[in-house]
């Protein structure tokens, strides 16, 4: 056994030694016997205010246990609390983690540790980072994003929030959409016009705002898979600092992309959102339709995506090993886990036909439109299938751009 691996072997002893003394081990599985436990496959919460802040506590209360026995931000360093070590331990360490039960998923829980928190690192100022980066990692406080407008959603850049120096301070108004968690969160990575003058991805800024601010009004939206997780967000009259503006001004274009970077390269850590193909199967054999030419095609091409995932979420673990950038190879794998949920809800939507209309109390039936009325979200969450595209023939083929006749005309002159 070579250096490397005699580390991480010594380092998954470590960390199935706090977990068994910290948590409880997983005794049922995904593919469990039919009838049996929880029958949940949901994409979106679909929970009550009180419960929602309840697991988000609970998320938060897991994350500072972690982070304070040193499994909370492994590969960052020392001077916020990680340990400084090769991704490949946290690979380690979430591998472990599944085994044994820990708050269910949260987008706004690991938008701030994931996305937010290491976009403040690399492009927030020292002071920023100092301020934000340790209450984020250690679960303290939660931040949402503050992108899409009700005009800009996939072509994020033309959007209209406006923000105006005065002195020190900037005065901010508009609105955003579609920000999961905003209720709940203590800040926000809020996007904004700066300068009309220029085209448009050249005259935006990006700040932290503190969603305490006076002028800030938080309203949830309720979504078409019962949850309440999408907030609309009005700024009127904001006032920050600009020492929370996070990167140049007129870089926020560059801001953008760094954070949904983090969100796509991320998609794989989102595998047990959802129902699953051991789920699917089980459901088949209990209605009798697994013997079917046409069920087993299906089911074919739902276990391919649920196969090739894990063979790309191996050569991912290889890439940080070896210090690569996923890039835009983040791109392909949005596009293929949000490929494999479509098929999913495909095939239960086919199988199950009016049991999916009314509850009955029906073990593992209704449940299913969780998924299939949640799966369509994650077809814009992040950017659409069309952007992730785009990237992929752009940047990953080298095919010539889409024609775009605003790339050079300054963004007052564009008619929204």
């Amino acid at each position: 056994m070579d250096t490397d691996a005699r580390q991480l072997s010594e380092f998954r002893a470590r960390a199935q030694q706090w977990l068994s003394a910290n948590a409880e081990l997983r005794t049922e599985s995904r593919s469990a016997q039919w009838g049996s436990g929880s029958d949940a496959v949901q994409i979106f919460h679909d929970l009550a205010d009180a419960d929602e802040r309840a697991l988000l506590d609970e998320l938060r209360d897991w994350q500072r246990l972690k982070f304070d026995a040193g499994f909370g931000a492994i590969s960052w360093p020392e001077q916020f609390g990680g340990q400084g070590l090769d991704p490949s331990f946290e690979d380690v360490f979430a591998l472990a983690e599944a085994d044994y039960r820990t708050p269910s998923h949260h987008e706004l829980a690991s938008v701030t540790v994931r996305l937010i928190a290491p976009t403040i690192r690399l492009l927030g100022t020292p002071q920023l980072g100092d301020r934000l980066i340790v209450p984020f990692l250690r679960g303290e406080e939660l931040c949402c994003q503050l992108f899409s407008e009700p005009s800009a959603g996939s072509d994020l850049a033309g959007l209209r929030t406006r923000a105006i120096r005065e002195g020190d301070e900037w005065v901010i108004n508009g609105q955003k959409v579609w920000s999961s968690g905003a209720r709940f969160a203590q800040w926000g990575e809020l996007l904004t016009r700066t300068n009309p003058e220029v085209p448009k991805h050249a005259g935006m800024t990006a700040f932290m705002l503190p969603m305490d601010t006076p002028g800030v009004e938080v309203r949830p939206l309720r979504q078409m898979s019962g949850g309440r997780s999408f907030c609309e967000v009005f700024l009127t009259d904001v006032r920050i600092p600009d020492s929370l503006r996070l990167g140049d001004v007129g870089a926020g274009w560059k801001v953008a992309l760094t954070t949904l970077g983090f969100e796509r390269g991320n998609s794989s850590n989102n595998a047990d959102v959802g129902g699953s193909f051991a789920q699917v199967l089980a459901l088949t054999r209990w209605l009798g339709t697994a013997g079917d030419e046409r069920t087993q095609s299906r089911l074919v091409q739902v276990y391919a995506h649920e196969f090739l995932a894990t063979i790309a979420n191996l050569r991912d673990q290889r890439a940080r090993r070896l210090g690569r950038p996923l890039g835009p190879v983040g791109s392909m794998r949005k596009l293929q886990w949000v490929q494999k949920m479509t098929l999913i809800s495909d095939v239960v939507s086919a199988e199950l036909g009016p049991r999916l209309a009314a509850d009955t109390g029906e073990w593992g039936t209704f449940a299913w439109t969780g998924h299939v009325l949640g799966a369509p979200g994650y077809r814009i969450a992040g950017g659409s299938d069309e952007v992730q595209r785009n990237i992929i023939a752009e940047r990953m083929l080298g095919m010539p751009g889409e024609a775009r006749a605003d790339r050079d005309v300054p963004w007052r002159d564009v008619p929204y």
